[in-house]
C-alpha cells in the first residue's frame, strides 16, 4: 500500500509573513505521517523558517527548484548541498513552468534528479503533455520520454525513492482537469514504464501524483483511482483550509 502524498507548489506567490502565518497555522493540524505525506514547496527566499517553523511536526518543506552542481559560479542558484543543509525534504524537478519559461531540459532534469537523490533529498519529477499533444494522441508517448529522461542512469533502489507527478500541461491553473479514469490510465502508464525500466517492485512502490487543477472537490475521486497515490497542488494549497481539506482526503484514502 502506497501512501498518499500530498504536495503544495505555492509558486511565486506569497510574502514572508504570509508564508510564515501558513505553516504556524496548519503544523500542529497535519494528519498524522503514518498516514499522509504532507509537503510544503515554498519559495527558497523562506525555506530555512519554515522548515524551523515545521520542526517535530509532520509537515515536511521543499524547494521549487534546484541547481544540479553542488557549488559554483552560478549566479541566484541555489545547490542540493545548500537545500540539504537546512534540511529541506523535498523538491520539485521539471515543473513545466520551469521548462517552458526557464528552458529546462530533460538532460538538466536528470541531473537534478540524481543531484537531490545523493543528498538525500525526495524529488518530485513532473511530466505533461500540452493540449495539442493531446488532442494528437501523442500524451503517452510524450509521458514515457520524459520519465524514461528523467530516470536515466537510476538504480532500481533510488528510483523507489522518486515522487513522479504527472501534470498534463493544458489542465494547471487553467481549472481544467483531466477525468479521474484519463489521469489514471496516464498513472498506470506512468507505472508501466517504470516496471520495463526498473522491475515490478519499482513499479509496485513508486508515488504517482496527478496535478492539474486539483481541489477539495476533485481530490476523492482522483485518490480512489489505482495508480494515483496523491496530489500536487498550485492555487488550491495558498488557503490554509483548502489544503487541510486536501490532506484529510490523503489521509482517508
Amino acid at each position: 500500500m502506497r501512501k498518499p502524498i500530498i504536495a503544495a507548489n505555492w509558486k511565486m506567490y506569497k510574502t514572508f509573513d504570509e508564508a510564515v502565518e501558513f505553516v504556524e497555522t496548519i503544523k500542529d493540524k497535519i494528519p498524522p505521517e503514518e498516514k499522509v505525506d504532507a509537503v510544503v514547496c515554498a519559495p527558497a527566499l523562506y525555506l530555512p523558517t519554515l522548515v524551523e517553523i515545521a520542526r517535530d511536526t509532520d509537515l515536511a518543506i521543499g524547494a521549487q527548484n534546484m541547481h544540479y552542481e553542488e557549488e559554483g559560479a552560478f549566479t541566484g542558484e541555489i545547490s542540493p548541498k545548500q537545500l540539504e543543509a537546512i534540511q529541506v525534504d523535498y523538491v520539485i524537478i521539471g515543473h513545466s513552468e520551469r521548462r517552458e519559461y526557464f528552458n529546462e531540459t530533460d538532460e538538466a532534469v536528470n541531473k537534478k534528479v540524481k543531484a537531490a537523490l545523493s543528498h538525500g533529498i525526495v524529488p518530485i519529477v513532473c511530466c505533461g503533455e500540452t493540449l495539442e499533444e493531446r488532442e494528437a494522441g501523442k500524451t503517452e508517448e510524450k509521458v514515457a520520454n520524459q520519465v524514461k529522461k528523467a530516470l536515466e542512469g537510476l538504480t532500481e533502489e533510488q528510483v523507489q525513492h522518486v515522487v513522479i507527478a504527472y501534470e498534463p500541461i493544458w489542465a494547471i491553473g487553467t481549472g481544467k482537469t483531466a477525468t479521474a479514469d484519463d489521469a489514471n490510465a496516464v498513472c498506470g502508464h506512468i507505472r508501466n514504464v517504470v516496471k520495463e525500466l526498473f522491475g515490478q517492485a519499482a513499479s509496485d512502490n513508486i508515488r504517482i501524483q496527478y496535478g492539474g487543477s486539483v481541489k477539495p472537490e476533485n481530490i476523492e475521486e482522483l485518490l480512489s483511482k489505482e495508480h494515483i497515490d496523491g496530489a500536487l497542488v498550485g492555487g488550491a494549497s495558498l488557503q490554509t483550509e483548502s489544503y487541510l481539506k486536501l490532506l484529510e482526503a490523503g489521509a482517508n484514502a
